[in-house]
C-alpha cells in the first residue's frame, strides 16, 4: 500500500474535479474569517469609548455594537454556505471514488476475486469509503478555515502590535511539532483497524451466507469464538489508535495555553506603559484565542484524518490494481461453433501446473462431455473458454480466431451457460430471465420458461412472473433456481453451450424433462458438459477424460468403454450407479 502522502496526493486529484467549488470555498472561507478577525476591532473599539474619560459616547457605542450584530449575522450566514458546498464537494468526491471501484471490481480478473474475501471488498467499497468521507468533511470544514484565521490573526495582531505577535509567532512551532509527531504514529494503527475490520465484515458475510452449514456442522460456538477474538483485535488496535490520536487535542491546548497566557502578560505590561489601548489589549487577547484555536481543532481532527487516510488507502488500493489484459477487437457473427485448442498450459499458481499441453478440436454442432474426478480441472477447461483465465501457453480459437483477439463481450455472448451454482438477482422472475434479453417480449420469456419447464411453478407464485425475490432466491427451492437459470439460456439461444452439471439441484423426473429440453437447445450448437452423471454425457460427440489436469482419454462413450481405461473405471465404479 501507498503511504499516506501518496495517498492524500491521489485523492486530491479527485477533488480537482470540482475547482468551481472548491474556489468557491476558499473564497467565502476566507470572507468569513476577514469577517470574524474584524469583530474584535469592533468590539476593541467599542471597549476603548466606554474606558474613555468623560463618559461613555452611547451613540457611536450603540453604532459599534448593531454593526458588530450585523456582521455576526452575515458571517454566520457565509459559513452556512461554506458548509453546503463542502458537504458538496466531499460527497461528490466519495461517490466518484466509490463508483470507480465498482467499476473497477468488474474489470478485474477473477483471479483478484480469489485472492480476496467477499467480506473485504465490500468493507472497502462500503466501510471503507463511508469513513474516508467522515475524514474529509472534517478536512474540507476545519482546515481550509483554520489556515485563513491563522494567517488573517497573525496580521490583525501585527498591525496591533508587532513585539506581541512575535512572541505567538516563535511558540507556535511547538503547538506544530506536538501534533505532526502524534500524527506519525496513529496512521499505521488506523491502517490496522481497517483491515480488521474488514476481516470481521468478511467473517460475518461467511456465517450468514453459510449458516445452514454452520448449524448442520454444530459450528455456532467456535464461529462465535472466532467473532470474540476478531472483535477482541479491533478493540485493541482501535484503542492504540484513539489513545495516540486522542493525547494529541490536550497536548496542543497545552502548548496554546503557554502562548494565550504569554501574550496576556507581555501584552498587560505594554497596555501599562501606554504602547496599547485597554480595547487594543482586548482585541489581541481575542485573536491570540482565535489564532491557538484552529490548531487545537487540526489537532483534534487528526482521529479521523489519519483513518480516514489509511480508508482511502485500501480504496484506492482496488482501484488500482492491475486490470484484465486487454481485449480483442473481432467481433464474433450468430452462426459460431468450431472450438479449436492448441498446446495448451495453465495454473493457478505458478508453483503447482494444472492443465498440460491440452488439444481438442471441436466441430460446430458437436457435444463436448468433460468427465473427471474433483479437481482434475473441469471447470478451469470452461473458465478458459469463457476467458475469464488467460492461459500460460498455447491458444484457444472459435472460427479460427485466437479469443484473445476477440472482444470479451462478443465471446461470452456467444455461449449460454447454466453452472451447478445458481446466481439470481434482487428483482422479478422476469427480471431474471430476461438478464441476457431486456427487449424480450412476454410471449419469449413465457416459451423460454415452458422449455426449462420453469412455467408451471413461476404461475402457482402470488404475482407470478412479477413475484419478487432476493438475490438468495426467497421462496424458491434450490430445484426452482436452477430452472430459472435454465430458462435464462433458452431465452437467449446462443450458438454454444456451456453446462456445468446443469441439473445437479432438480429432481430425477424433472431432470428427464429437463435434458428433452437440453437435447432439442443442444440441436446444432456445439455444447460442453461438465457432468457427473451417466444419462447427461452418454450421447456426447466427443468425452474427454481428465485426470491431474490432463486428458489422457478422448472419443464416444462405447469407444471408451471398449478400450477399458480410466473412462471405464470411472463409469462402473460411478456412473453405472446413477445410470
Amino acid at each position: 500500500m501507498k503511504n499516506g502522502r501518496h495517498i492524500v496526493k491521489e485523492v486530491l486529484s479527485y477533488i480537482g474535479s470540482y475547482k468551481l467549488l472548491l474556489f468557491l470555498s476558499v473564497v467565502i472561507a476566507s470572507a468569513s474569517v476577514a469577517l470574524t478577525l474584524y469583530l474584535p476591532v469592533i468590539l476593541g473599539n467599542a471597549i476603548d469609548l466606554i474606558v474613555l474619560k468623560g463618559g461613555v459616547n452611547l451613540e457611536k457605542l450603540c453604532k459599534l455594537l448593531a454593526e458588530a450584530a450585523m456582521l455576526s449575522v452575515f458571517t454566520a450566514f457565509l459559513q452556512w454556505i461554506m458548509s453546503t458546498i463542502n458537504n458538496k464537494i466531499t460527497y461528490n468526491v466519495v461517490r466518484d471514488v466509490r463508483n470507480e471501484a465498482f467499476k473497477k471490481i468488474e474489470k478485474l480478473p477473477l483471479s483478484y476475486l480469489d485472492r480476496h474475501s467477499t467480506g473485504d471488498i465490500v468493507s472497502r467499497v462500503i466501510s471503507d469509503a463511508d469513513q474516508f468521507s467522515d475524514g474529509l468533511l472534517m478536512g474540507f470544514t476545519q482546515v481550509f478555515t483554520g489556515i485563513a484565521t491563522i494567517v488573517g490573526t497573525l496580521v490583525f495582531m501585527v498591525r496591533i502590535n508587532v513585539f506581541t505577535a512575535a512572541v505567538v509567532i516563535v511558540l507556535t512551532p511547538l503547538s506544530l511539532f506536538v501534533a505532526r509527531f502524534i500524527s506519525k504514529r496513529t496512521y499505521d494503527m488506523f491502517k490496522l483497524q481497517s483491515e480488521t475490520r474488514a476481516e470481521q465484515t468478511s467473517l460475518i458475510n461467511e456465517m450468514i451466507g453459510g449458516m445452514e452449514v454452520v448449524k448442520a456442522y454444530g459450528r455456532e460456538e467456535e464461529v462465535v469464538e472466532k467473532f470474540a477474538e476478531v472483535n477482541e483485535r479491533i478493540e485493541k488496535v482501535s484503542l492504540k489508535a484513539i489513545f495516540f490520536s486522542s493525547i494529541t487535542n490536550p497536548a496542543t491546548r497545552f502548548v496554546n495555553n503557554i502562548v494565550y497566557a504569554g501574550v496576556a502578560l507581555i501584552g498587560a505590561f505594554q497596555a501599562i506603559n501606554g504602547a496599547m489601548s485597554i480595547g487594543g489589549l482586548s482585541a489581541f487577547l481575542a485573536y491570540a484565542n482565535q489564532y491557538t484555536k484552529p490548531f487545537n481543532e487540526i489537532s483534534g481532527i487528526i482521529t479521523e484524518f489519519q483513518n480516514a487516510i489509511a480508508c482511502a488507502g485500501r480504496l484506492l488500493e482496488l482501484i488500482n490494481e492491475k486490470e484484465e489484459t486487454s481485449d480483442g477487437e473481432n467481433i464474433l457473427d450468430d452462426n459460431v461453433g468450431e472450438v479449436e485448442i492448441r498446446g495448451l498450459d495453465f495454473s493457478y499458481t505458478k508453483d503447482k501446473s494444472l492443465i498440460e499441453d491440452l488439444n481438442l478440436s471441436v466441430k460446430k454442432g458437436q457435444r463436448v462431455a468433460i468427465v473427471g474426478p474433483t479437481g482434475c480441472g473441469k471447470t478451469t477447461i470452461i473458465n478458459l473458454l469463457m476467458r475469464f483465465y488467460d492461459a500460460d501457453k498455447g491458444s484457444i480459437e472459435v472460427e479460427g480466431i485466437n479469443i484473445e483477439d476477440i472482444k470479451r463481450r462478443s465471446l461470452r455472448r456467444s455461449y449460454g451457460m447454466v453452472l451447478q451454482d445458481t446466481w439470481l438477482r434482487a428483482g422479478t422472475i422476469r427480471d431474471n430471465i430476461v438478464m441476457g434479453r431486456k427487449d424480450a417480449t412476454d410471449e419469449e420469456v413465457i416459451r423460454a420458461a415452458k422449455a426449462a419447464h420453469a412455467h408451471s411453478f413461476i404461475t402457482k407464485l402470488k404475482n407470478g412472473y412479477d413475484t419478487v425475490i432476493d438475490e438468495n432466491g426467497s421462496g424458491l427451492s434450490k430445484g426452482q433456481m436452477q430452472l430459472l437459470c435454465i430458462a435464462r439460456v433458452m431465452l437467449l439461444l446462443p450458438p454454444m453451450l456451456i453446462l456445468d452439471e446443469a441439473t445437479s439441484s432438480i429432481d430425477t423426473r424433472t431432470e428427464i424433462q429437463i435434458q428433452r429440453a437440453f437435447n432439442r437447445l443442444m440441436e446444432g450448437r456445439t455444447s460442453f458438459i461438465v457432468a457427473h452423471r451417466l444419462s447427461t454425457i452418454r450421447e456426447a460427440d466427443i468425452i474427454l477424460v481428465m485426470k491431474a489436469g490432463k486428458v489422457i482419454e478422448q472419443g464416444s462413450h462405447d469407444e471408451l468403454l471398449s478400450r477399458k481405461g480410466f473412462y471405464s473405471e470411472l463409469y462402473y465404479s460411478s456412473f453405472a450407479e446413477t445410470a
